[in-house]
């Protein structure tokens, strides 16, 4: 009778729909979930290296739609960078998905879903808070919480349980807490979303672990330092919690989110402990041999040159053909350098002598930024030129581009324009450095560009205000951008009509306060709009009563990059009576309603097109900040914007040459 019993049960199992659906299940699928905040997210640019696809035994689950990769939220797809969000960047999820591979046998497959938002408090992931939170969530959050429909958790469940009628849930993968640093209830508030987690998805604490990252150490001057102690402790209250270390994992500049190489590390660390959950013997991905390696012995090859930015009296740093650069130091005393170009970290080899030397992968073409790290102690490359950047001074590194690069050179036979240096009293605004100031008047500094002719008539000429990027200041334009050969070169060849151009700091040499909750949409940003009425009350006056200028809105254009992008927007869309030309490079413009912002200035669009000459937008096709989507809304309403998409090329000055170059010979026709 119970042999009858099985062979009737065997023959449901195998023709009831529900049955057959549960034998579709793979065994062999191992699914994990990710979320948290920034550094699960992931704040730094994918390298060659993160960019090749695994193939397809790890597999993403996207928890939103991606039209640009062909992504659609619940299918799932190979998972290359950026797993989160489109525009996010490399995440510990990448390489932990890519030792779990390498470590695992070839039959098993590995998927993840992946929700998280930069920033977010511990509650944004409990389903009785969420309403709450929603609330006072800092308005620069807001478009992340309604990628994921308002409700992060609830989006991760639900993939969760798509997901499960693929495959089986082995872990969840955690990097939270830098907002709750010293929170003593969030180790319970991470309890309870795991708990969670395992009762709406039916799952056993024995068999899906919480796992853990720590926060970026920064050999303890860590922003969030403090709350390593408490990650740490998570086990204490959630027995089945493995914390991942984050013990020398290198960081970005900002000492808050882990740079790509610390990426790589921190995934791989996830990606071993899992290994060894499972049963299996921990292996690093192939890829990672060749990653920050440099060659055996360093030659320099007969064609390398001395870079331009070089000090003059230096044999270093040099540039060969292939793009690669080349640095060498003498620091007798020190154990350990390493050299940071292009967010990548080389260690420098000795020599024996007390020398240190190094050689990159080719980089790209235009300006780069670069510093030197010295036994955890960070400068500048004394055989550079320095420039005000990343919110200090800063080495640099220029590779040289073709001839297609003449139109920011100096060219023979071309009148050179002036770059001025003048200090003006300013009574708008009582800040100096950031600082307040109780003097009545303070001294600003701003550099002017005057054409070559100016000097030879008496002629007067519409003006340009062209403001810099965050965390750089009024010289960048001149330095870093060569604006003034791209000014002369256009108006000798007669493409751009001779015109003044000033540059000021615009109050954002300091670094944004994003972990203070500052917003950063358009229109409501507090950082830098210090410098508004000193731009209108004071600036612009200055150089009307002290230059030849023609001091009238029709003879007056404002541009930017990044967020001197953001700047003109605020000022140029709220005093129409004084601009009739704006431009924005790699604009920072977060968080616009195009159809009410600025009191609706773009509703009416043919009154905005009278009123607005010429308007332009430019980006780089790597680049992090993009400004299609607004340019697409804005013409849908009828508004006339040009806009170009910089080819090969990220959110960096060769961009925003190109981009200058290409919006001056519209101006003041």
């Amino acid at each position: 009778m119970n042999h009858l019993f099985r062979r009737i049960l065997l023959v449901m199992l195998i023709l009831l729909p529900g049955c057959r659906a549960t034998a579709d299940v793979d065994p062999n699928f191992y699914i994990f979930l990710c979320f948290g905040q920034s550094n699960m997210e992931g704040a730094a640019r994918p390298e060659a290296v993160d960019l090749a696809s695994p193939g397809p035994r790890f597999l993403l689950m996207p928890a939103v739609d991606d039209t640009q990769r062909g992504r659609k939220m619940g299918e799932w797809c190979e998972a290359t960078p950026p797993l989160c969000r489109p525009n996010t960047g490399l995440t510990p999820a990448d390489w932990f998905g890519r030792t779990l591979v390498a470590s695992l046998p070839e039959d098993i497959k590995v998927g993840v879903i992946h929700v998280a938002i930069g920033g977010i408090d511990i509650k944004g992931f409990l389903p009785d808070s969420i309403p709450a939170y929603l609330k006072k969530a800092p308005s620069w959050m807001k478009g992340m919480l309604e990628a994921y429909g308002n409700n992060p958790y609830e989006r991760l469940v639900t993939l969760a349980r798509k997901a499960q009628k693929d495959g089986v849930i082995k872990g969840v993968l955690m990097h939270q807490g830098e907002t709750n640093t010293g929170d003593p209830l969030w180790a319970g508030m991470v309890q309870r979303v795991y708990d969670n987690l395992l009762g709406d998805l039916q799952l056993k604490p024995e068999e899906v672990n919480l796992y853990v990252g720590n926060i970026v150490q920064a050999g303890g001057k860590g922003v969030c330092y403090g709350c390593k102690k408490q990650i740490d402790e998570l086990p204490q209250t959630i027995h089945t919690c493995q914390v991942i270390s984050s013990d020398d994992c290198t960081n970005a500049p900002d000492r808050l989110h882990f740079d790509a190489a610390g990426y790589r590390e921190l995934g791989c660390r996830y990606g071993e402990t899992v290994a060894r959950f499972l049963g299996y013997e921990p292996r690093r991905p192939k890829e990672l041999s060749t990653v920050n390696s440099n060659l055996s012995t360093i030659t320099v090859p007969d064609d390398a040159f001395i870079a331009e930015t070089t000090v003059p009296g230096n044999a270093f740093p040099k540039v060969d053909k292939e793009r690669r650069a080349y640095f060498r130091i003498q620091a007798p005393e020190a154990r350990k350098i390493i050299v940071d170009v292009c967010n990548k970290k080389y260690d420098m080899k000795p020599d024996g002598k007390g020398g240190f030397m190094a050689v990159t992968d080719p980089l790209p073409v235009g300006f780069h930024y670069y510093f030197m790290d010295i036994d955890g102690v960070r400068f500048i490359d004394p055989a550079t030129e320095t420039f005000f950047g990343c919110n200090r001074e800063a080495g640099g590194i220029e590779i040289p581009e073709g001839s297609e690069g003449d139109y920011y050179r100096p060219q023979q036979g071309v009148p050179a324009g002036q770059v001025r240096s003048i200090y003006y009293p300013s009574t708008s605004n009582q800040m100096v450095n950031g600082q307040s100031s109780n003097d009545p008047i303070t001294w600003r500094h701003a550099l002017v560009y005057t054409p070559a002719e100016y000097e030879k008539g008496k002629k007067k000429y519409p003006v340009l205000y062209l403001q810099h990027g965050m965390g750089e200041d009024e010289t960048g334009w001149s330095k870093q951008g060569h604006m003034q050969h791209i000014m002369d070169n256009a108006i000798a060849k007669g493409e751009a009509v001779p015109m003044i151009v000033v540059m000021e700091s615009g109050d954002i040499k300091a670094p944004f306060n994003f972990g203070g909750g500052d917003s950063n949409r358009q229109g409501q940003s507090q950082y830098g709009a210090s410098f508004y009425p000193v731009l209108l009350n004071d600036l612009i006056p200055y150089i009307d009563a002290n230059f030849r200028t023609k001091a009238d809105r029709e003879h007056r254009a404002m541009a930017g990059l990044s967020w001197g992008g953001h700047q003109t927007f605020d000022v140029v869309l709220t005093n129409l009576d004084k601009f009739a030309w704006m431009g924005t490079f790699s604009g920072a413009i977060f968080g616009l309603d195009v159809k009410t912002a600025y009191d609706g200035v773009f509703s009416n669009a043919a009154e905005f097109n009278k009123k607005i000459h010429y308007m332009y937008m430019n980006w780089g096709s790597d680049d992090f900040i993009k400004s299609g989507d607004i340019v697409k809304q804005l013409r849908e309403l009828g508004i006339k914007v040009d806009a170009e998409e910089s080819a090969g090329t990220g959110h960096e000055w060769l961009t925003w040459r190109r981009g200058l170059r290409a919006f001056i010979p519209h101006l003041f026709r």
